[in-house]
């Protein structure tokens, strides 16, 4: 039994919450291995929605579930989405939910950051949550965060709060406001620590119990490779590692433990906020795109931008993730379409590139070289074998896996869990 790493190989946005809480279904823990609140995964389950973004997908299922150290937490978030699930009729306890307690934490300072930043910088915006999540991974590479197990000694903070508020005061000061006020940070702290204690505990230990004792293992990943904060379009990224390879150090299990890599990729391209988007459609086409696949941010609400299938993007991603297989989203969007089209190269000052550029301004300046296939109108919604999909499907499909070097493993034909083609199972590879 192979243990399974799922990440997002374009923008985010690829339908992973439902990829996972299918594979979770299966599995014996989920652990979310980076990011932080501004991911959001939507499940439906049995015709009801729910909307995470920090708790691990696994969670609606019943799967024990974990948040690794890679992850940046805002505890107040945390208990927000735990209360607004548990409405839902989803038990959360000390038995299914874990943290770990080497986990850095956002802080309200971090989110003051974030919006102070993003509104002076103009045409420099780079489109973030605004949740605090980059000047929370900075806190912690530049070894001043605060983390999980600092909320059982709070009376010993003193030092770490020197450094903190000592990189704040100088920052805030810059941009006109206020020192940090530490008395009511401490409040702040003292009075979420015990909800969070409850589920913190050293991961890394749990971690190798649970497979010495042979249990599968999902690991979760959020946004997508095209976002990673070295490999994605920087600086349109965000602040983390969002590569298969975080997940043994975001979740302390080596390297080796990770098993098969499950690429999740949407039948066609979508992007939210700032940034480069080679096949982005300003059209009626984009438009249909954006409307058929209900294409609005879970955490945000802001609408992504539609266009056609960049398989040179993906092809990078797989090759960067070492992704062994891919999930294939979203295909039922494209039912009614005369023609398809997939990107399976650029132009760029006279030359054909087939590759994404790492320049931002390459990036922007590239022209998309199209294949057009013809399109299907019979409907593959709820499609759960081969033999329900339109034969012009199949060739798309298999043209995709073609063009990015990778086969596909399972495809979605919509939002509800069952709905879905397993073509090869990632837990038995």
């Amino acid at each position: 039994m192979a243990n399974v790493t799922v990440i997002g190989a374009q923008w985010g946005d690829e339908g992973k919450g439902k990829i996972v809480d299918w594979l979770a279904s299966r599995a014996d823990v989920v652990v979310r291995f980076q990011g932080g609140h501004n991911a959001g995964h939507t499940l439906v389950v049995d015709g009801v929605t729910y909307k995470l973004s920090l708790l691990p997908s696994g969670i609606v299922s019943g799967t024990p579930s974990m948040i690794g150290n890679g992850v940046v937490l805002d505890p107040w978030a945390l208990k927000a989405e735990v209360e607004k699930i548990e409405t839902q009729g989803v038990s959360i306890t000390d038995d299914n939910l874990a943290v770990a307690d080497n986990c850095p934490l956002i802080l309200p300072i971090h989110r003051d950051l974030d919006g102070l930043r993003e509104a002076a910088a103009g045409s420099g915006k780079i489109g973030t949550t605004g949740r605090g999540i980059g000047p929370a991974y900075e806190d912690k590479v530049g070894r001043r965060a605060i983390r999980v197990c600092d909320l059982a000694h709070l009376d010993h903070l003193d030092p770490q709060l020197d450094r903190l508020c000592a990189h704040h005061d100088a920052l805030r000061a810059g941009f006109g406001q206020p020192p940090v006020d530490r008395e009511a940070l401490l409040a702040d702290l003292r009075e979420i620590a015990p909800f969070v204690l409850r589920f913190a505990q050293p991961l890394w230990k749990r971690l190798k119990k649970v497979r010495k004792a042979g249990a599968r293992i999902l690991f979760e990943g959020a946004q997508g490779v095209l976002l990673d904060i070295d490999h994605g379009t920087y600086p349109f990224v965000t602040s983390s590692n969002t590569v298969s390879g975080t997940a043994a150090a975001g979740s302390g299990l080596g390297p080796n433990s990770t098993g098969f890599v499950l690429g999740i990729v949407k039948a066609y391209t979508t992007r939210v906020g700032s940034g480069p988007f080679p096949t982005e459609l300003s059209d009626e086409v984009g438009q249909r795109l954006g409307e058929r696949g209900h294409e609005f941010g879970t955490v945000t609400g802001r609408q992504r931008r539609c266009g056609w299938f960049d398989a040179v993007l993906v092809r990078q991603s797989c090759a960067i993730s070492g992704v062994t297989g891919i999930a294939l989203t979203k295909v039922d969007v494209l039912d009614g379409l005369e023609k398809v089209k997939i990107c399976t190269g650029y132009r760029l000052n006279g030359r054909i590139l087939d590759y994404f550029p790492s320049h931002a301004a390459d990036q922007a300046a590239v022209v998309p070289i199209y294949e057009e296939m013809d399109g299907w109108h019979e409907s593959t919604v709820g499609a759960r074998s081969w033999a329900d999909l339109p034969a012009n499907a199949i060739k798309y499909i298999q043209r995709v896996q073609e063009l990015i070097e990778t086969p596909v493993a399972l495809v979605s034909t919509s939002p509800e869990r069952e709905d879905t083609i397993l073509v090869r199972d990632p837990f038995m590879d």
